[in-house]
């Protein structure tokens, strides 16, 4: 039986990048032989977290584009005009990565699930996922109560398992010098390697056959 392939998946919840490969994370979370950790990178929350202004939304634009083409997710017109022009709302992970850890201690095999899902409500249904009560209604929608529950009152365990996940994620970009997300490591201990990005957003068996290979 051949040996279990581990792979650390760094991310951020609000990462247009981290959208456009998630076809390719989930069919490697599909395969028998391959083991996903999830981590938050916490990109864009806490300090990193900023206004919506007119630059970032003409960048998050482009590079949308960019996205859809070489992956074939959807970034609609309603997010266009509901999200990125609205001027209003807050780049913000923090709520969307405090919802995925409380998935996380209460039901962790739907995490992912959960994160597509607010993937989702960005890009395609033009709903803030910076913001706490659209979170909170995902969570409701999916009916991760528990995790509802706990995300709408974070309680001292939720709160630490959170910022050990966020500074978990940091220590590793730091140890591969990784710039951003996403960040796929495949390994372990002194045999981890970063795979390049770009397999993310092409075949995803071709990524699958070549991490079989190596």
């Amino acid at each position: 039986m051949s040996e279990t392939i581990q792979l650390t998946y760094l991310f951020d919840p609000l990462c247009g990048w981290c959208y456009g490969a998630s076809p390719a994370i989930g069919k490697l979370m599909q395969q028998e032989d391959i083991e996903v950790t999830a981590i938050p990178s916490g990109l864009f929350a806490g300090a990193g977290a900023f206004p919506m202004n007119a630059g970032f939304a003409a960048h998050a634009w482009e590079a949308d584009q960019r996205i859809a083409k070489l992956t074939g997710q959807v970034f609609s017109e309603v997010y266009r005009k509901n999200v990125l022009e609205s001027r209003t709302g807050l780049i913000d992970s923090g709520p969307a990565t405090l919802a995925l850890t409380a998935v996380r201690l209460t039901a962790p095999e739907r995490e992912f699930e959960a994160l597509k899902a607010i993937q989702r409500a960005r890009y395609v249904e033009g709903r803030d996922n910076g913001d706490p009560a659209v979170i909170a209604s995902i969570l409701a929608e999916l009916g991760l109560d528990e995790a509802a529950e706990r995300f709408a009152s974070p309680d001292e365990e939720l709160l630490s398992a959170n910022s050990a996940r966020i500074d978990a994620g940091q220590v590793e970009m730091r140890r591969f010098g990784a710039r951003g997300v996403p960040t796929l490591i495949a390994g372990q201990g002194h045999d981890a390697r970063v795979v390049n990005s770009s397999a993310l957003y092409g075949s995803a068996d071709d990524l699958i056959a070549g991490l079989r290979a190596a």
